[in-house]
This record gives structure tokens, sequence and C-alpha cells, in this order.
């Protein structure tokens, strides 16, 4: 199977390419060479590539300080290059496409766990709601291309994910990696303390990224045949439990902060995984603790 990854050198996108090695994976040009906001980009890319199958992952991503930033940048960046996308795949002869949403999509007050059917009933919350619209206006599209064209597209709904890869970054990276970052520098420097954003209470669901990518890979043999899938582990975690484990891989002793005054997004966001087990045959296996070893591991090989 011809496979064609955009976002192929993104954190998800390299391991998606590793998780497609039976097949013929072909990595899309980085944003420099194939601008995927232009409409014309994406045609000359589906043509060049014809592939069996598209896997769209690029995407304009960041932790709630990037969405913070810049709303529009995320709301626009991600709509233009979903919408590109899905019209150059029908261009190309209604190509299959696998699309890369968010839980961000959900609305802040449905009730827990999160299904896919209850991604259309109120707003997402508001720290990052103009990417988890974005994403979610896609999937809109994608569905009306399928009843207008025959167009088969799923969008893939991942919980928050960590793992080798990821953005590093204090201010702008996901709370994983942001996490490690600042315990990491602070048991370098015998820094005595650290400060996390939030009130530690808000609990997430972390998908380690190869369990998302290995799923990603089946789903590629599969798209169109439902249109929304969970992809989770089934685990919550507070922050401030999640922070502690954190501190014990990476080995550092000092106190944390938790800074309130700095969000800490929504309460809750638990998937309901059930289609996926039993469309796919999948279900995460990595646990938190070895997950988060080989995320302080990878950090540490690259620093």
């Amino acid at each position: 199977m011809r496979v064609l990854v955009t976002g192929a050198t993104g954190f998800l996108g390299r391991h998606v390419m590793r998780a497609l090695r039976a097949h013929d994976a072909v990595a899309a040009p980085p944003s420099a060479e194939c601008d995927l906001r232009e409409r014309a980009a994406a045609d000359r890319l589906l043509a060049d590539v014809r592939p069996e199958v598209c896997v769209h992952l690029a995407a304009h991503v960041g932790g709630i300080g990037a969405n913070l930033a810049a709303p529009a940048a995320f709301f626009h960046d991600n709509l233009v290059m979903g919408a590109s996308v899905l019209a150059a795949a029908h261009a190309a002869g209604d190509t299959p496409l696998v699309i890369a949403g968010t839980t961000c999509s959900y609305p802040a007050d449905a009730a827990l766990p999160l299904r896919e059917d209850d991604l259309w009933n109120g707003l997402p919350e508001p720290s990052n709601a103009p990417y988890g619209l974005a994403k979610r206006t896609l999937a809109a599209l994608a569905d009306a291309y399928r009843r207008q064209h025959g167009l088969r597209c799923t969008t893939v709904l991942p919980a928050n994910l960590y793992g080798p890869g990821d953005r590093f970054d204090a201010e702008l990276g996901h709370v994983v990696p942001a996490m490690i970052m600042k315990m990491e520098r602070a048991r370098l420097t015998n820094a005595s303390m650290v400060t996390l954003w939030g009130d530690g209470s808000p609990m997430r669901e972390l998908l380690y990224v190869e369990d998302c990518a290995a799923a990603i890979a089946l789903v590629a043999g599969r798209a169109g045949e439902v249109a929304l899938c969970n992809l989770g582990s089934g685990a919550e975690i507070t922050m401030r439990d999640l922070s502690a484990r954190i501190a014990s891989a990476v080995g550092y002793t000092g106190a944390v902060m938790w800074d309130s005054a700095r969000p800490g997004g929504q309460a809750r966001r638990r998937l309901e995984c059930t289609r996926a087990l039993e469309w796919l045959g999948w279900r995460a296996t990595t646990l938190l603790d070895d997950g988060l070893e080989r995320t302080v591991a990878a950090y540490r090989a690259r620093s």
C-alpha cells in the first residue's frame, strides 16, 4: 500500500512513518518546500505521489501557552491545511484519507467518558478552542465530501500524546515535555523548586506516541469505514500526580509550586475507546512509567 504522510517529520509523523514500514510510505516534503495552506501545493503533492491513502498529520500544534499566544494562527493554519488536503484528495480521484484530529475538539461540558458522538454537542474549553474548532470543522468537511463525493475518510481523536521526539519547550510545549524539561534543568542546577501551571487538579489521559502511531497504521488500511475514532490509554492522572511521576523518572527531589494564575486547561478529558477495540482490535499497551522513562531518556540523549 502506497501511503503519503503529511507532517512526516513532526513528533507523531516520525513514529507513524516507522509504524508504516511494512508499506510503501512516502513522507511529504517539509512546509518550507510544500506549504499545504496553498491548495496548489496540495494538488501537486498528491499528483506526484499518487498514493493509495493519505495520512494527514501536518498541523500547527502546541500546549496551552502556545494556543493562548496565537489563537488565530492555530485556527487558520489547521483549517486551511486540512481543507486543502481534503480538496486535493477529492481532485486526485477521492484518495482515502486519515486525518489526525484532537480531543480539544470535544465540548468542555460533555459527560465522561467522551464518546465520538459527543463531538458536536457544545463548545470546547476556551484556552484551546480555536485549535479544537478548526479540527472539528475538518471532520465536518470530511463528512460533507463523503456524502457528496464518496470520499473515504476517518478522523482519529488521540488523547494527550507524549513520548520521544516531542517539543521540549517550558512555555510552548505540551505538559509532559514541559515538566520533564523544567525538572531536568532544576536537577542539573540543583534548584530547590520548579513552578508548574495551574493548581495541579486537572486530569488528563496520556497516550504514548508509539501506541498512537500503531493505531494510525491500522486505520490507514481501513480509512472511511468509520468517520471518527477515539484513541486513548483508558487511564487518567492528575497533573499533581503526573508531576510526581516525572520527578521520579528525572530524579528531581526538589519542591513543586503550582501557579494557579496560569491556566491549567479543562478539568477532565477521558475517552471512550470501545470503537477502536472493536473496529481495529487496538488498545494502548505502554504503561505510563515506562513511557515516561523512555521520554526522559530521549530528552537527555538530545540535550
